[in-house]
């Protein structure tokens, strides 16, 4: 399983821990991934995603679940989260010709 949020796509950065007295250690910065269970509105169950804490108050902040999957680019999303996206815009575009 990689290191990287399934929304916004946070992955490993790498860089230096620099000392006092200016010496470099290579070190990397992992993400703060958690293993949440998020609702979606338009298809009506629950759905387990490996996000980052930060995505999960963009979540929040945007509305929730589906807000979130539709205004987000299709390069940031995992294949995971693109399937529910197309799933969620296929739901809303039943919903509207009904």
């Amino acid at each position: 399983m990689s290191r990287r949020c399934e929304l916004t796509g946070i992955a490993v950065q790498t860089g230096n821990l620099v000392s006092h007295s200016n010496i470099k250690t290579k070190t990397r910065f992992l993400p703060n991934l958690c293993n949440v269970t998020l609702i979606s509105d338009a298809l009506q169950r629950s759905v387990r995603l490996r996000i980052a804490a930060a995505a999960l108050r963009s979540v929040e902040h945007r509305g929730g679940l589906d807000a979130f999957l539709l205004k987000a680019r299709d390069s940031e999303l995992s294949q995971g989260a693109l399937t529910l996206k197309r799933q969620i815009i296929k739901k809303q575009a039943e919903a509207k010709a009904a």
